[in-house]
């Protein structure tokens, strides 16, 4: 400094920057993404995160669309594209949607990077800071996190192990006059657990008769092992005007390519359409391209089905050493596909105090607590059963039960 600055009555401290934004100091990180840095290690058996088994991503089939994408169209797949989505894959969904019973054109449809994404756009389309959201009671954690961005007021709907009690939902409509109903209704994450056809239809009238947005999340609902199709809700009497559809392909084909999708309403999607050109303009082109392509030239239902296969023998695996893993009078779920055990302790037990104890034996899951927007049940964990083959699952359930100190108690 020089004797001029010294003696300069502008030489004072510099005043600091304004704050970070109220949205960006309230609202906390993912539970799942922390856990997940803590337990990156290879040695570790991690049941925590919701990745799907890379071993088994089309990287053969996905590398070829690529290639000819870039080798046939390499100057369009480089280029600016449109906001809605490139024709083709709008028109591939859009196809893939009416085949499953929801009639669909692709004007109906709007690619978004990842289904996180299509949540986030929502929220800014649909939500004012204040407004009163229903959800799932667990619910999706990341979509807890998009509804504490956008500022508002988050109530659980009471429920069993079916899912949402329609009644308890129509009660909560009348009393609190949210916007939006968030469900995700096959395989739910955490639970596992698929909303039985009836209670959709009771969710459709609700919504109808009361006045009320459902935002139907569907990532995993291909990913069945047994059991019967349930139909979206989006398929029901009286939900057809207000249902937003929500899809994705990371559990399916690979999710490093970050393609969703949302299917909405004309005026829902053109305002989904306007809040994504001030996110990012567009969904890559060159994935969007070679989605496309991969859906033209190669079988997504057979690849989908050999995958789903693998996957019940990975939820065997877990469902099969949970006994020997859990303490005595823990519950756990059953699901029909998906990725996901829900499991429940005995009454006092808290999984997120006992987590760092397992994780010093090399294993981890997720605790419960952050999947509930308020009350948490505390001695709930979510297990992903999916990444791991069937024999590193039973050791990591032996070291699970050494964290939990009953290896050897029964």
């Amino acid at each position: 400094m020089t004797v001029a600055q010294q003696h300069s009555p502008h030489a004072a401290v510099a005043a600091p920057v304004p704050p970070l934004a109220e949205r960006a100091r309230s609202t906390g990180g993912s539970a799942v993404r922390d856990i997940l840095a803590i337990t990156a290690r290879p040695e570790v058996v991690s049941f925590a995160g919701g990745l799907p088994a890379p071993e088994l991503f089309d990287t053969e089939g996905i590398a070829d669309a690529y290639r000819a994408v870039l080798d046939e169209q390499g100057a369009r797949a480089l280029q600016y594209a449109t906001t809605e989505g490139e024709p083709a894959l709008r028109a591939a969904l859009a196809a893939r949607t009416s085949v499953r019973g929801l009639a669909t054109g692709p004007d109906d449809v709007l690619v978004t990077t990842g289904s996180q994404q299509a949540l986030s756009l929502l929220a800014t389309a649909l939500l004012e800071p204040g407004d009163t959201v229903l959800v799932e009671r667990p619910c999706y954690l990341a979509a807890l996190q998009v509804f504490a961005f956008a500022g508002v007021r988050v109530v659980a709907v009471p429920g069993d192990e079916d899912g949402l009690d329609p009644a308890a939902l129509e009660e909560l409509v009348l009393r609190e006059r949210p916007k939006l109903l968030y469900v995700v209704p096959t395989f739910q994450n955490p639970t596992g657990r698929t909303l039985p056809a009836a209670r959709r239809a009771a969710v459709a009238e609700v919504a109808a008769r009361c006045g009320l947005w459902i935002v139907e999340d569907d990532p995993y609902g291909e990913l069945r092992f047994e059991g019967e199709r349930v139909p979206w809700i989006a398929t029901y009497p009286g939900a057809e005007d207000r249902t937003v559809l929500t899809g994705s392909f990371s559990k399916v084909m690979a999710p490093g390519m970050r393609l969703g999708w949302l299917r909405a309403p004309g005026a829902l999607l053109r305002a989904c359409a306007v809040a994504k050109q001030a996110a990012d303009l567009h969904t890559p082109t060159v994935n969007q391209l070679a989605a496309a392509r991969y859906l033209a030239d190669r079988d997504l239902d057979a690849h989908v089905a050999r995958v789903a296969g693998v996957y019940r023998e990975r939820r065997d695996a877990m469902l099969a050493g949970l006994p020997g893993a859990l303490p005595e009078g823990s519950t756990w779920a059953v699901p029909e596909g998906g990725m996901f055990v829900w499991a429940r302790l005995p009454h006092g037990h808290d999984t997120t105090a006992l987590l760092p104890a397992v994780v010093a034996h090399d294993v981890a899951y997720v605790p419960g607590a952050p999947f509930y927007a308020a009350a948490p049940d505390t001695a709930t964990m979510r297990l992903t059963f999916v990444t791991q083959a069937p024999d590193r699952i039973a050791e990591g359930l032996r070291r699970l039960a050494r964290g939990l100190g009953t290896a050897g108690a029964r």
